[in-house]
């Protein structure tokens, strides 16, 4: 199992090359080629998503990529450090709408992704959060001698 670990600062600049990481990686590990615009496409968001609620929380650790090469599939994880309570679990007296305009931008960069990745699994919690998305990878053609 091989991986690649990426880290930027959380802003905005860094994630095009962050997608250009992961089409090169995926393409070496075997992804098809037809599914890199989706890779592509997913890992923006992703990662769009991680620096927005960097920014937002005033987080200053930078965003966490990993490349993870497995036998037969491929996957991301895109890391992010900020808090996040489970559903119902807001403070008293906490501001109702901000909370309220991050989990719709939230469910719709999710909604993105999903529509793009087949296998998607999303946590989040009190130390932050991770989008997991896998493809499958097609062994390299054997070479004759």
């Amino acid at each position: 199992m091989a991986t690649v670990e990426l880290r930027f600062s959380a802003l905005p600049e860094h994630v095009r090359t962050a997608r250009l990481v992961a089409a090169a990686v995926a393409r070496r590990a075997g992804v098809d080629e037809a599914v890199l615009d989706e890779v592509r496409l997913a890992v923006g968001e992703a990662c769009s998503r991680a620096v927005g609620l960097h920014q937002n929380s005033g987080i200053t650790a930078p965003v966490k990529v990993l490349l993870i090469e497995e036998e037969k599939q491929f996957s991301i994880e895109v890391g992010d450090e900020a808090p996040r309570s489970a559903p119902g679990d807001r403070a008293p007296g906490g501001a109702a709408e901000d909370v309220d305009v991050e989990t719709d931008e939230d469910e719709m960069g999710l909604a993105v992704i999903s529509g793009l990745v087949d296998d998607v699994e999303v946590t989040a919690g009190e130390h932050g959060g991770s989008i997991r998305m896998t493809w499958p990878t097609t062994p390299p053609a054997a070479t004759l001698p």
